[in-house]
């Protein structure tokens, strides 16, 4: 799905935005001190894993391959950030893909597909990366630039939430018909993209449960064996000749408020399209005072 992207802060110019004054401008009111930071980065470490489109391997012993990726975040206070990126290597993805990538020699490398397409694999991790993202120096939600103190005032009643994200989308030109899955999608962002307050994040979690078509499948293990409760979006896709829909599964710690991993998955007639479903999974999400460095194998 795409999403428009709004001009710098045009809430805050058009005055429907946050205030910094006693009252925001969407009637809630604004604390007496915004939130000291506790520490000097928000930090997150999020593993990303999603299966390889193609096969591998003989036809006679076809498999499937994993690919991995970390990528870990950090943002002062005043928005200045830095991204750090390192693949962690692919591998066969089931117990099954195992066995057929033993049979086919346990290879370390993959340079083509069993249908021929040229590809550059490895089962090594590579060195990987760290820079500071160039012309940033705020937090960025829903299309707008937010300050710290911005973040801080972010609404804590979840019908006053998805208002300000309604009329984000608005300003940002997003269709009319699509505003709902836009608000929707971009929910989870609060639960561990920006230091938002626990009571914005408890807000962003309860707007999410009271919108059609989410439903809470009680509580469940994420990849880690973390216990949270798995929340299951569903939305539709228009497709000519077919009936498509993209299932996102959340699995959020409802004590801390933060998201802790969300599982994608594309169905086309009501089966799973292969190589387009995709995990990620929060290692980390909090404050931290440890400086941006290469990310660590896990």
């Amino acid at each position: 799905m795409k999403f428009a992207t709004a001009p710098i802060r045009p809430l805050t110019a058009i005055g429907v935005g946050l205030a910094v004054g006693a009252t925001t401008l969407l009637g809630v009111p604004a604390p007496a001190a915004a939130d000291q930071p506790q520490g000097a980065y928000w930090h997150t470490r999020v593993v990303y894993t999603k299966p390889h489109p193609w096969r591998f391997g003989s036809r006679s012993h076809p498999y499937a391959l994993l690919e991995q990726q970390v990528m870990e975040r950090w943002t002062r206070p005043d928005g200045k950030s830095w991204v750090g990126f390192r693949d962690l290597g692919t591998l066969p993805k089931s117990a099954a893909d195992r066995k057929a990538w033993q049979r086919d020699g346990s290879p370390a490398k993959w340079s083509e597909s069993i249908d021929g397409k040229t590809v550059k694999l490895s089962a090594e991790p590579s060195k990987g990366s760290v820079a500071p993202v160039p012309n940033v120096s705020s937090f960025r939600l829903a299309g707008q630039s937010l300050t710290y103190d911005e973040v801080q005032r972010l609404p804590a009643d979840p019908k006053v939430l998805k208002d300000w994200l309604t009329r984000a989308a608005r300003v940002g030109r997003v269709p009319e018909s699509s505003i709902g899955r836009w608000v929707t999608g971009t929910l989870p962002q609060i639960l561990h993209d920006l230091p938002a307050p626990k009571a914005a994040r408890a807000a962003a979690y309860q707007a999410l449960l009271t919108t059609p078509g989410v439903r809470s499948e009680g509580v469940v293990k994420d990849p880690l064996g973390r216990s949270g409760t798995a929340l299951l979006l569903e939305e539709p896709m228009n497709q000519k000749k077919s009936v498509a829909s993209v299932k996102t599964r959340l699995i959020i710690d409802t004590g801390a408020m933060v998201l802790l991993s969300q599982h994608r998955t594309l169905s086309t007639d009501g089966r799973p399209t292969a190589g387009k479903d995709s995990h990620e999974t929060m290692i980390e999400v909090g404050w931290t005072d440890s400086p941006p460095v290469v990310p660590a194998l896990p």
